[in-house]
């Protein structure tokens, strides 16, 4: 491959790998736009209450840190917010709300990824020629 054509290579790949970045940022935006998206490093998570001879079920929102205003303090913290019944408003906005998070962290890799590759496209190395020398 003659020079020329390389670089007309290189321009072709780079300009491949930013219309997928710009496609990846447009695919973020419509799922910000859908609605609340829950803190990164949350989950959804089931725990068991028993009362005399009864189980019951609830749903709780989880995150590593403390971000979640108490109800009875104020300027306290929990790592915790209740969401109540399976199947409650609140259980349900919480898991559409981690989806998103899911969605949005798993194309932000993505585009991470496709941004180092933009790189390594720009310091790509034409082979030497060899000179008659």
């Amino acid at each position: 491959m003659n020079q020329k054509q390389a670089s007309s290579d290189q321009i072709e790949r780079i300009d491949r790998i930013t219309s997928a970045i710009a496609t990846l940022e447009s695919q973020k935006k419509q799922i910000i736009a859908q609605g609340e998206v829950a803190p990164p490093g949350t989950v959804v998570s089931r725990y068991q209450v028993r009362q005399q001879q009864n189980i019951y079920w609830y749903y709780k929102l989880q995150a590593q840190e403390p971000i979640f205003p108490k109800t009875n303090e104020a300027k306290s913290f929990s790592k915790y917010k209740h969401l109540g019944k399976p199947g409650s408003q609140a259980h349900i906005t919480a898991v559409m709300q981690v989806v998103r998070r899911s969605q949005i962290d798993e194309i932000q890799r993505t585009i991470d990824t496709l941004s180092q590759n933009l790189l390594d496209v720009g310091f790509d190395e034409q082979p030497k020629q060899k000179s008659n020398n």
